[in-house]
């Protein structure tokens, strides 16, 4: 069961990403994966009766919520997390693309979850969990609020458009070396549907430097 001080460290949660979320309130709900009536209960202060257990802990999945009682983790700023930072920042202000191949485990990820965590309109993506072009599109545009369930070609029309009218989106693209060829063509179709538009930020390590040399 789900105590209320988790509930309440979620709803916190909750209310640190929408303070970043410039789309309305239903296409927030839509990017959490819940309905715009729960999440209006909730926001408004309602935990009981209003979401199952599988709902919060979804909700606590998706916000990084521990529902332990584990120390949260402090941000050391190493050189790479400046670094990656000041790179991530570059991008998103100007809209530009750019690509991150190197060594694993010196902290990309956390860098980039991090930066994702903290700034308006970017969104991370695990290109691990999301290998194909139809299962990157539709997560992309479930994280930005924009319908992701029907027809593929709405869905990816939608989100190119939905993109342009955000100021400075941006999208994090971790393990890319994951991901198929199709989704890299998508990729790039997106790119130019969106130039000077988004931002969008390409991370891995051999496995992505093996999909280079290939390509």
């Amino acid at each position: 069961m789900i105590t209320t001080e988790i509930k309440t460290k979620i709803v916190g949660e909750l209310q640190q990403r929408r303070s970043l979320f410039d789309g309305s309130d239903m296409k927030f709900a839509i990017s959490i994966g819940i309905n715009n009536a729960q999440y209006s209960r909730v926001k408004n202060g309602e935990m009981e009766k209003v979401l199952s257990d599988a709902n919060w802990i979804s909700l606590a999945r998706r916000l990084g919520v521990a529902l332990s009682d584990m120390p949260e983790w402090k941000t050391a700023k190493t050189p790479v997390f400046e670094f990656i930072t000041a790179q991530l920042e570059k991008c998103q202000k100007e809209s530009i693309s750019s690509l991150l191949c190197d060594l694993s485990d010196i902290g990309k990820t956390y860098t980039a979850v991090y930066y994702a965590k903290t700034h308006r309109n970017v969104v991370y993506v695990d290109c691990s969990q999301v290998k194909s072009k139809q299962r990157l599109i539709r997560y992309v545009a479930k994280e930005f609020g924009v319908g992701c369930t029907g027809r593929y070609a709405d869905v990816y029309e939608d989100l190119s458009y939905y993109l342009k009218t955000l100021p400075t989106p941006m999208i994090i693209l971790d393990e890319a070396g994951d991901l198929d060829y199709a989704a890299f063509l998508e990729i790039k179709a997106l790119w130019n549907a969106t130039e000077m538009c988004c931002g969008f930020y390409m991370m891995g390590a051999d496995g992505l430097k093996e999909k280079i040399r290939h390509c």
